[in-house]
């Protein structure tokens, strides 16, 4: 027969309607939907953040140094291509508020900007006064602009008086927002926005102080973005420049945001893959149903052939129907939502239909249908016509064909191809493709450990009927147990990983913390102030360790004369500026694990010891030549050492450590952690700031605690991620349960028949429903600790321990769950009178 008779009979099987099919495609459309809608907003980010990159950046272009202003020859190839520039200075510091003989201290993050600021967009204020009166002065004092959170924590009214350094300033205005923050990364305090002048007699941008400055250019042209920057880079990249542009005005939150929407797609698929499950059993169903059909079919002369083709073209256009659904509904949902998810977001969004997306999804939604269909589908080949009276599809076990089996292979590799061409990274890809391949391999051996206990146990609970009927409705293969434990088990298991993390992180800050990390970061410690800074923390009883060393910053340019990127790659170490240090004599504290320090009075060439960890990751090895570029000047060492450096702690360290004679010279600052009782926490900050002025405290608590938050919230993503796979989950439950209602509507019969009643049967339906949900609870339980365990073992490297209140949780929505999906189909059974049924079924 032909694709055109196969074509002919599936338009006859589609006349039936969707009978049948109502959770596969509910399965399909949610997690085509969940895909097809994360990527719509993800997209809706980046497009927002590529339209307005000029305001988000505060200009066309930006060129940005580390702890200096521009030079001379910088500045001119600025006039010479740009017609307006802005100067911004961007630090922390400490604001300082004194009233009634009582000093309140805050964080906060300073910008000092110039009369040009801001080129781009407006500086939006809570009073109706422009950004020039704001910040000019007045009653001697310069003013001064305060984000509402700093100034509500240290009661600051407007027209009060508070002190940066040694220089005091009025609030003259609260801010509202203003246009270039999304691209000014983590800040650990709120913001303040002075002038620069201002700071001149504040002692805050001595020398060596830890500061950024920040040129932001109106090009005069702007057609071909690449050569002025390859033209400013080839000039003053070796000098430290750091440039951006407005075709990424944002760079951090661009890829923060694709990589967690990348992430969240990923945690999507498994939704997928539940939904998957539904798809299958679903199929599996319809076709036993088929099977007379299918039998007739057989003996009027189709071919195994045809009847595949039958069956694949019309659930192939239901799928097709599936996927578009989805799509729409993908689509459409964050325009409905877009109002409120632009609330939402700190940064704009053009929220309209997004096409790239919606590809992705729809690519995702059909390997996983075919994927999914695939198998049942093969099995449609074992029905004969010589059994057309015998039930073949429930009846057939073992593999499909090895044509199927290999067609299926290549389904999967080519949906994991997707997956890591759409994500951009192969191995997030290879490691959530292994955890859902595993966490489904071990639920499905589960179900069948489930089922081979529950058939061993049956005979054993005599006495108690209701459990005995329970148990063996388990083991058979008609009341779907495995659907129930893959469908509800993938979902528990990602939220079960999540809460495992998410609580492990928090119970290490929360124990941890106190016994392991300093109470402050002290910064910009002038030279001639540290030996008093030292007498004050280290004569304090209450301070058990003080730790201090030089801090300037860095940029490694170059890894034995080529750029560090060709030997290094993408490493962390190489994106930016990092802390470095010099040393004289080898640290009581510092451990080496290869190579020779240089001795306390070395004076020769640049000699360099680098973490041990990070060297191997980047692939350097002893004897190799690094070139750092500090404060514009080039300084070229020798790797003759590597150091265990362990950043867990929240302690003090640095990557790269050089001679003393290497650096001394160059302006720079002191760094001290100091490790105090928190009861005497506020007493030394407010020694040292009544001190030292110019100095900045960073309290570790606080920074740590502004982590947590990013890390809660990508916590919560993630488990609304999971929360939509539970959901599909809970759709397979559905269908489980409404394909089974005819095997339960027989079941009630006979058992009714023998005189068992309504409420031992209804009891007998509860329990089985609750041994299955606590079954797929307890099997996610053990992926999601394992998969908790792996991800802080080896990502977070860090200690494991059990969270039980979540596994409990776990256990008990899973048995709710499947309590719900069960009993919502049990009144058709319990009310069903025996005798149709039983005369029906003869």
């Amino acid at each position: 027969m032909s694709l055109r008779t196969a074509s002919k009979f599936a338009r006859r099987e589609l006349r039936g309607g969707l009978k049948g099919f109502r959770i596969f495609l509910a399965c399909l459309t949610l997690g085509v939907a969940a895909i097809a809608g994360i990527g719509s907003v993800r997209e809706s980010i980046q497009a927002g953040i590529t339209s307005q990159g000029t305001q988000l950046l505060g200009g066309d272009a930006e060129m940005e140094f580390t702890y200096r202003y521009a030079t001379e020859p910088e500045r001119a190839w600025m006039a010479e291509n740009a017609s307006a520039i802005s100067e911004v200075v961007d630090f922390r510091s400490m604001a300082v508020v004194t009233r009634g003989g009582e000093t309140e201290r805050g964080l906060t993050q300073i910008k000092a900007v110039d009369d040009a600021y801001p080129l781009v967009g407006e500086v939006v204020l809570d009073q109706p006064i422009s950004l020039e009166d704001a910040l000019g002065s007045q009653s001697g004092l310069p003013g001064a602009i305060m984000h509402p959170l700093l100034a509500d924590r240290l009661a600051l009214d407007i027209g009060d008086t508070f002190a940066l350094g040694r220089q005091e300033f009025r609030l003259s205005a609260r801010l509202t927002s203003e246009p270039d923050n999304a691209g000014g990364g983590f800040g650990l305090g709120p913001r303040t926005i002075v002038t620069t002048d201002s700071l001149a007699d504040s002692g805050l941008l001595a020398p060596g102080t830890l500061f950024e400055t920040q040129y932001r250019l109106i090009l005069n042209d702007v057609s071909d973005l690449d050569a002025i920057k390859t033209d400013a880079e080839s000039k003053f990249e070796e000098t430290g420049l750091r440039w951006r542009d407005s075709r990424n005005g944002a760079p951090g939150v661009a890829e923060f945001v694709e990589r967690l929407g990348s992430f969240l797609i990923l945690v999507g698929l498994a939704g997928l893959a539940v939904g998957g499950v539904g798809v299958s059993a679903a199929i599996r169903a319809y076709l036993a149903g088929k099977t007379h059909v299918i039998a007739t079919l057989r003996s009027l002369g189709a071919d195994r052939s045809t009847i595949f083709l039958t069956y694949f073209i019309q659930i192939g256009v239901l799928s097709l129907l599936g996927i578009a659904m989805g799509l729409l509904l993908g689509g459409i949902a964050p325009i409905a939502l877009g109002p409120i998810i632009q609330a939402a977001l700190p940064l704009p969004a053009v929220i309209t239909l997004h096409p790239l997306p919606l590809m992705e999804a729809a690519t995702y939604g059909l390997l996983t249908a075919l994927i999914f269909t695939l198998w049942p589908l093969a099995r449609t080949e074992d029905i004969r016509a010589a059994e057309l009276f015998r039930d073949s599809m429930n009846a057939a076990k073992g593999l499909p064909a090895l044509r199927y089996l290999l067609a299926t292979g290549l389904l999967v590799a080519l949906l994991v191809g997707a997956a890591s061409y759409f994500s951009g990274s192969v191995s997030l890809t290879l490691w959530t493709t292994g955890g859902i391949a595993g966490a489904l391999l071990l639920l499905a051996l589960a179900s069948l450990l489930i089922r081979w206990i529950s058939r061993i146990t049956a005979p054993r609970a005599r006495r108690r009927p209701a459990l005995r009927w329970a148990l063996a409705a388990i083991s058979s293969p008609r009341e779907g147990a495995a659907s129930v434990v893959l469908s509800l088990g993938l979902g528990l298991s990602v939220l079960a990983a999540v809460g495992q993390i998410d609580g492990n992180l928090r119970a290490a800050i929360a124990q941890d913390l106190p016994d392991i990390a300093p109470s402050y970061f002290f910064v910009d410690i002038q030279r001639d102030q540290m030996p008093g800074f030292l007498e004050r923390v280290e004569g304090d009883p209450a301070v058990s360790n003080v730790e201090n060393a030089p801090m300037l910053r860095g940029i490694i340019t170059q890894i034995n004369d080529k750029p560090a990127s060709e030997t290094a790659g993408d490493h962390w170490v190489i994106r930016g500026d990092r802390g470095v240090s010099y040393a004289g004599a080898l640290p009581e504290t510092t451990t080496l694990t290869a190579g020779e320090w240089w001795g306390e009075n070395y004076t020769g060439d640049p000699q360099i010891s680098f973490a041990a960890e990070e060297a191997e990751e980047m692939g350097l090895k002893l004897g190799d030549q690094m070139t750092v570029n500090i404060l514009g000047r080039d300084i070229t060492g020798t790797v003759t050492s590597f150091r265990d450096v362990d950043f867990s702690t929240a302690g003090m360290g640095f990557v790269l450590v050089m001679n003393e004679a290497a650096l001394a010279g160059a302006p720079h600052s002191f760094i001290a952690t100091v490790y105090a009782e928190e009861q005497a926490e506020a007493q030394i900050l407010r020694d040292v700031s009544n001190a030292y002025p110019n100095v900045t405290a960073i309290r570790v608590r606080d920074a740590i605690d502004r982590v947590t938050e990013v890390l809660g919230s990508i916590a919560a993503a993630t488990a609304y991620g999971a929360a939509a796979t539970l959901l599909t989950g809970f759709l397979v439950l559905i269908g489980a349960a409404a394909a089974g209602q005819q095997n339960r509507t027989y079941e009630a019969a006979i058992l009714k028949t023998l005189g068992a009643t309504r409420r031992r049967i209804l009891l007998s339906f509860t329990m089985r429903g609750a041994l299955l949900g606590a079954a797929a609870g307890i099997v996610a339980i053990a992926a999601g600790i394992l998969g908790g365990w792996a991800v802080s073992h080896f990502v977070l490297e860090s200690d494991f321990n059990v969270i039980w209140n979540n596994a409990l949780a776990i256990v008990l929505g899973g048995i709710a769950a499947t309590l719900l999906a069960g009993l919502a189909f049990a009144s058709g059974p319990l009310k069903a009178k025996p005798a149709g049924i039983l005369r029906t079924a003869d």
